[in-house]
């Protein structure tokens, strides 16, 4: 069975960053350290970053509620304005009605004035009992000298009042038109800061909301980085463990039997790739280049570490292609009985034959033979694929 601490490891990794994959496959517990001082730095910076924009949104919270209070007064000013206005019409059609009966008044008075020079200067009572030609005629003249003084006092009555309401409408309606005028302008003025300030305050605010969120991403990537470290060095201790167990087990079969192991169920490389990994991994062996535990070159390699920059040569990169260990990439690949190999394969070795203590990790070059990182002592390799106990029952395509 697949052990299931290695399958969580192969889950992780998948979520690793390119540039976290690249770093050195055993981090010290100094980089470590610093990974997680850096981290504890990021996270300081976004909680200081966090509380000063949380006390900025609530001053904005706080200007725009003031906004919204000075914008509501405006409403109110611009209608009382509008009432205020139409006040002021119906006074000035009162006072427009007050100068017609004015107007009116003045014609009526005129007329009289015309009528009592046409009929002469003396038209009084007693001019009217001397001059009269008879009881009729007397009477006559006293019933229009009535009617005359009684159209004389009405038109002199309607004359002052049209007077009066019509100063009272023009002095009402100049009062309330400005006074509503000058109202409107303050509360427009004081609606036109609350907006400003509260726009200077959105503008603060979304400048320390993208701050936040760059310290919320550099965070991130911190932790993942601090992770990332974490979980390659439990990766390459546990290779590391692996190959020296290896080396002191005693018992180990040739070739393991199958035990049903299971694999990836397709293949990321094309036949292509996987010559140009071979010649890769020639081009090492044959330059003599050293075995260097934990490196994946140029200049040196370990078994897994040559595997890895071979197929990156092929092509394959993140995040199709990671730097797992020899145990991982079995998981990794898909299952090939040893028979039905071809060239660029992967070979497996296991001190007990299980996915959990495979330790070494070989490229096929066919015929039975493969391109390998050996060890410290006899680094690079041409060799047979049986040159090495725990042969595991299957290789791995990538």
């Amino acid at each position: 069975m697949i052990n299931k601490k290695v399958v969580a490891l192969v889950l992780a990794l998948s979520l690793m960053p390119a540039s976290a994959l690249a770093a050195p496959p055993k981090p010290t517990q100094a980089q470590i350290d610093a990974a997680k001082k850096i981290e504890a730095e990021k996270k300081a910076a976004a909680a200081a970053a966090a509380k000063k924009l949380n006390s900025a949104k609530t001053t904005l919270r706080q200007l725009s509620a003031i906004a919204t209070t000075k914008r509501k007064a405006y409403i109110a000013a611009q209608n009382d304005l509008k009432a205020k206005t139409k006040q002021a019409e119906i006074a000035m059609e009162h006072l427009r009605a007050a100068q017609a009966s004015v107007s009116t008044g003045k014609r009526t008075i005129g007329k009289l004035a015309v009528n009592a020079y046409v009929m002469g200067g003396g038209f009084t009572d007693l001019d009217s009992l001397l001059n009269s030609d008879g009881p009729q005629d007397l009477v006559d003249r006293l019933n229009t000298l009535d009617a005359l003084g009684e159209n004389n006092s009405s038109a002199l009555d309607r004359f002052k009042a049209a007077e009066i309401v019509a100063s009272s409408a023009q002095k009402a309606a100049d009062v309330a038109r400005k006074a509503q005028a000058e109202a409107t302008v303050k509360v427009a003025a004081a609606k036109k800061a609350a907006d400003e300030a509260a726009a200077m305050q959105q503008e603060e605010v979304d400048k320390l909301q993208a701050v936040q969120d760059k310290l919320a991403k550099e965070l991130a990537v911190a932790q993942k980085t601090r992770l990332t470290l974490e979980q390659q060095r439990q990766i390459a201790l546990l290779e590391e463990a692996n190959a020296g167990r290896a080396l002191v087990t005693p018992d180990q079969a040739k070739i393991w039997r199958d035990t049903g192991f299971t694999g990836r169920s397709s293949t990321r490389s094309t036949e292509a790739m996987r010559l140009t990994a071979v010649e890769y991994a020639k081009k090492q062996v044959l330059a003599k280049k050293p075995y260097v535990w934990g490196d994946e070159g140029p200049n040196a390699f370990d078994c897994s570490g040559l595997v890895y920059a071979a197929y990156r040569a092929a092509g394959l990169g993140w995040p199709n292609w990671d730097r797992l260990n020899s145990s991982l990439y079995w998981v990794a690949t898909k299952r090939v009985p040893l028979n039905e190999m071809v060239p660029g394969d992967l070979v497996f070795y296991s001190y007990k034959g299980t996915v959990s203590t495979i330790h070494h990790i070989g490229i096929y070059a066919g015929d039975g033979m493969m391109w390998e990182a050996h060890n410290k002592e006899k680094d690079l390799l041409f060799s047979s694929i049986y040159s090495v106990k725990g042969l595991m029952p299957y290789g791995g395509r990538v």
